[in-house]
This record gives structure tokens, sequence and C-alpha cells, in this order.
């Protein structure tokens, strides 16, 4: 090697390792967090099962629910989108990664063209002094415009490319965390309109018995006419609440419907009680930096933003100057028995340089786009941790306070119950009047309602808890 030409070499090497640094490097901005969970109800961060860990049907105890969630992971059209959309991601990434190897074409031809007397043989300028019949074959494997990726366009073009992929699959692990969320919330709203109704079905079929009793005392002049309109009020509140029920249990059917793609089973498992929906082992909150492995949608926006960085470096590089070759080897005869002879040896070599030099502005405006694409990506990934963060604090919370509202509810229920009971007998007594029933036995029934109703809460936040700690959907 000559001394001019080492130089050369040198200068080529150390322009090939810059372009490396074209791109940004990926790096994690600090936790816009605190440390751990709030201490007030977020207990033992490491005490209890770990959500990563626990598949979706180890941790969900209703059977029906389960084959509820199950039909949704198999038919929903949310989660078929996303699974498309993977499909789309993948063939984009490969098409992006076959443009860093070259693309070799096979090339057969054989054309036959009639030369008038006193034309030019193929067009060129030898006049013919005849006519006839001009036969021509080739056969020929070439390479076509192969970029030589000295500044690694191709590449950060295809990391890009790659990230995206990543991006999309933990973008459909996370539909399917939510779409096991949305599918718990729709159920646990019909149970608990299920459960409402039977015992507001219960309640209007005592008034209606105490209206007929009622009734019947006042043709016999025991009673005034003003206590049978407090039955009948009190039996009127219950209808009314019972219509309202049958409404939202309704609407909680149609929503399911929607969710799993399709009618219910009518076959499905007898469900459990609202009291028996929490998990037997408690979720451990373990500590917020853990959710930028566990969580999915963290996972794809930190994926986004390596893509965003690897496409600035892909702009980057269009502002050095391109090398492509093109190349083709092969054999061409006007005789087929001639074809592959050692005369019709034919090949090209053609490498082409590309100098960008003026195109207004329009490499540096791309750039610019990159880069505060990437801006975005930072900025979207703090707010998706922060989001997390927020979630599972406040399931956290949630996991403590409504256990506390339930069991503060379910003894004001009890009560309740017995202060309807002291009232219906001080009534028969002659102690009291009716207004005074009228009064317990409306409280009882809201305070029945309302324990109905913070238990679906505290089984819906548990599931949340564990939608947001990131729960093992791919453990199943």
């Amino acid at each position: 090697m000559t001394g001019a030409a080492k130089p050369c070499l040198a200068a080529v090497a150390s322009l090939a390792l810059a372009a490396c640094g074209l791109a940004p490097p990926h790096t994690l901005p600090d936790m816009p967090t605190a440390d751990a969970y709030p201490v007030e109800y977020s207990g033992d961060p490491l005490e209890g099962a770990r959500a990563g860990s626990l598949g979706w049907r180890d941790f969900i105890g209703d059977p029906r629910l389960e084959t509820l969630i199950g039909a949704a992971l198999e038919r929903n059209r949310d989660l078929e989108i996303a699974i498309a959309q993977i499909e789309q991601a993948r063939g984009a990434a490969r098409v992006q990664r076959a443009d860093r190897v070259p693309t070799l074409d096979a090339a057969a031809n054989a054309t036959r063209s009639q030369i008038v007397a006193g034309g030019a043989f193929g067009g060129g300028d030898i006049p013919s002094p005849a006519g006839g019949i001009l036969e021509s074959r080739s056969v020929s494997l070439g390479l076509s415009a192969f970029e030589l990726d000295l500044w690694g366009r191709v590449r950060n073009a295809t990391e890009a490319a790659l990230a995206e992929f990543l991006a999309t699959s933990a973008a459909a692990r996370a539909v399917e965390l939510a779409l096991i969320r949305e599918v718990s919330d729709a159920y646990l709203g019909w149970l608990e309109a299920s459960e409402r109704i039977r015992l507001a079905e219960a309640t209007v079929d005592s008034r209606r018995e105490e209206l007929a009793i009622a009734e019947r005392r006042l043709e016999a002049g025991a009673v005034s006419a003003l206590e049978v309109a407090q039955v009948t009020t009190l039996l009127t509140q219950a209808e009314t609440q019972l219509a309202a029920l049958r409404l939202q249990r309704a609407q909680s059917e149609n929503a399911l419907i929607l969710l799993i793609g399709g009618p219910l089973d009518e076959d499905a498992p007898p469900p459990a009680p609202l009291g028996a929906q929490a998990s037997a082992e408690p979720l451990a909150a373990g500590i917020p930096s853990e959710l930028l492995a566990l969580r999915p949608d963290i996972v794809a926006a930190e994926e986004r933003l390596r893509a965003s960085r690897a496409n600035i470096g892909a702009a980057r590089a269009t502002f050095f100057p391109s090398i492509t070759l093109t190349a083709s080897s092969g054999y061409s005869s006007t005789q087929l028995d001639g074809l592959f002879s050692q005369d019709g040896d034919t090949w090209s070599f053609g490498p082409a340089l590309r100098v960008p030099i003026f195109d207004l502005g329009r490499r540096r405006a791309n750039v610019t786009i990159a880069e505060a694409r990437e801006h975005e990506a930072v900025a979207n990934y703090e707010l998706t941790v922060q989001t997390a963060f927020r979630e599972v604090a406040d399931a956290l919370a949630g996991r403590r306070y409504l256990a506390e509202q339930v069991d503060a509810q379910q003894r004001a229920t009890e009560a309740q119950r017995e202060l309807a009971e002291l009232a219906r007998a001080r009534y028969q007594a002659g102690v009291v009047s009716y207004l005074e029933v009228l009064d317990a036995e409306r409280n009882l029934f809201d305070a029945e309602q309302a324990l109905l109703q913070v238990r679906r809460a505290e089984a819906a936040n548990l599931i949340a808890l564990y939608v947001a700690l990131g729960g093992g959907v791919m453990a199943d």
C-alpha cells in the first residue's frame, strides 16, 4: 500500500467510526417519581405475590369471570387490531433489515427482431446490407444499487424499525391488560346489579305483602289511610330502584358482549359472590423502578424513545456522501448453443457517488423534525411513568381504605338491621307510629345496597392494582 493511500483509508475509517455517534445515545431520563409508594397505605413493598409473575388465571378467583376474560382475549376486536399492528411492524422491520444486505437479481432475456435492408443492427450506426432476423439471448446475475452504509443511515433506520416493532408488541400486551380490567369492571358491574336486584326483588315482595296487610287493616278500621300511603311509598321506592338496577344489569351485559366479541355463554360456570372476589394472596407493591420493566406501556414508550433517537442518526447521515454499487455478470450470445461460451462472457460494475450540495434546507428540516420527535418521546416516557406510579398508588390506597370501608359498612348494615327489627317490634307493641318503621326499613335497604356497592368497588380496585403492577399476562 502506498503512503498516499494509507492516510485516505484512515480518514474514511475515522469518518465511519464518527458516524456511529450520529444517533444520540439511548439513556433513560431520571425517574420523575418518588423512590417508594406512600408508606401510609402501601405497607411492606416485598410482602405478597409479585403481579409480574402471577398469571391472570391464577389471580382471578371467579370461574365465570375467568371464562369471560378468556373469550375476550380470543375474540376482542381491539386486540385483533393490536395483533395486526404487530404483524405490520414486524414486516416493516424485516423490510428495513433487508436494506443492510445486497439484493441479487437473476435475469434471462431473449429477443428476436427483423432487420430491413439498409437498416442498422440493433438500432446502431452500422447499416445492414440485407434484411434478416436478428436473435439475441442473455443470462445475468446482478447487484442493484446497494448502498455502502458508511454513515449508519441504514443501520439506524433498521434499529428504529426494530424498536417500533418492539413498541407495538408491548402496546399489544398493554391492550391485553386493559382488556382484563375492562372485562372485570363490566362483569363486576353486572354481578353487583344482579345481587342488588335479588335484594330489591325480595324487598318489593315483602313490601307488597305489607301493603296488602295494611289495606285489610284499613278496611277493618285498625289503621288510618296515612299508614297505607306510607307503606305504598316504601313499596314504590323499592320498585323504582329495582327498575334502575335492571337497566344497569342490561347495560353491563351489553358491555360484556362488546368486550368478548360475541354472545355470553349460557353454560358458563356460576359466579362467585362479590364478597369472594378478592384474591387469597395479597399483591406485593414493590418499588416504582420495577414498573419500568413490568408495565408494557412503559416498555412501549421506551422503545419509541429508542426509535426516535435512531431516526435522528438516520436523518443526520443524509448530510454525508452516499456510495451505491451496481454490478452484473453473465453471458450474452446470438446463438443459444453458444450462450455459455467464453466468448459470451459479459460483466459490468458501476459505483456511484452522490454528494448533497443544496436542497433548500430539506435535510436540516428532517433533522429538526426527528429531534423534536425525540423530545416528545422523552416527555411521553416520563408522563407514562408518572401515570403508572399514580395508578399503583391509587390502587394501593384503595386496597387499604376500601377494605376499611367494607368493614365499616358491614357493621353499619348489621346495626341498621337490628334497628329495623326493633322499630317493627315497637310499632306492633303500639309504642311508635309506622313512620318510624318506614324510616328504619328505608335506611336498611339503602345500607344493604351500599354494602354491595362498596364490595364491588373493592373487588374492582384489586384487579386494577394487578393491572397497574403489570400483571403477568404472558405468564398465562
